[in-house]
């Protein structure tokens, strides 16, 4: 009989454990190396505080997204597909850990509640994506344009907004149809 150590080969190793597949309920998958949680629009503020109980205290982002040109694209299992999405990445500065939140939203009813009494600093963010997407946020405190005139009509970052041509200042155009400059002391 040896006295010699045994060592264990590979395939005596165990397997790597699973990575968890939900967070608090509701899917988790993994995207770019980061974590991403799929919550449905009706339980997101709540998943929001439990994840700030967390120690997720810091939203970084919050945007909107218009999948109308792709509607195939790859979600949790068991999540439906709608033509908007509100994304939110939020930091939990003391771990060291980001987390993407990623919300459905049906361009029949194109609102998500509100993150600002959870993080007050999405308030510009969130008229932003009202804005551009016409997601509109409810209980927000001050749901107004941010980036384009009170006046304009539709939303220019949705996938079926016509582009259209806006005539530019210093442009050839301008000045080819004779519009006057708007420097003090140049000639048109």
């Amino acid at each position: 009989m040896s006295n010699a150590p045994t060592t264990k080969t590979s395939n005596d190793a165990a397997p790597p454990p699973e990575p968890p597949t939900t967070l608090h309920g509701f899917a988790l998958t993994q995207s770019c190396g980061q974590d991403v949680v799929h919550v449905p629009r009706a339980d997101y503020v709540a998943l929001i505080k439990k994840l700030a109980d967390d120690g997720y205290v810091q939203a970084a982002d919050l945007c909107g997204v218009d999948y109308l040109t792709h509607p195939g694209r790859t979600l949790a299992p068991g999540v439906t597909p709608e033509r908007f999405e509100v994304v939110v990445n939020l930091l939990d500065i003391e771990h060291r850990r980001r987390l993407r939140v990623r919300v459905q939203v049906p361009a029949a009813d194109a609102t998500c509640p509100s993150l600002f009494d959870v993080h007050p600093g999405t308030e510009a963010m969130e008229r932003e994506a009202y804005d551009m997407f016409g997601i509109a946020f409810t209980d927000h405190p001050d749901l107004t344009r941010i980036l384009m005139p009170e006046d304009w009509d539709g939303f220019p970052l949705r996938k079926d907004y016509d582009t259209g041509e806006i005539p530019v200042q210093f442009s050839a155009n301008y000045v080819e149809a004779d519009q006057p400059s708007a420097l003090p002391g140049a000639t048109s």
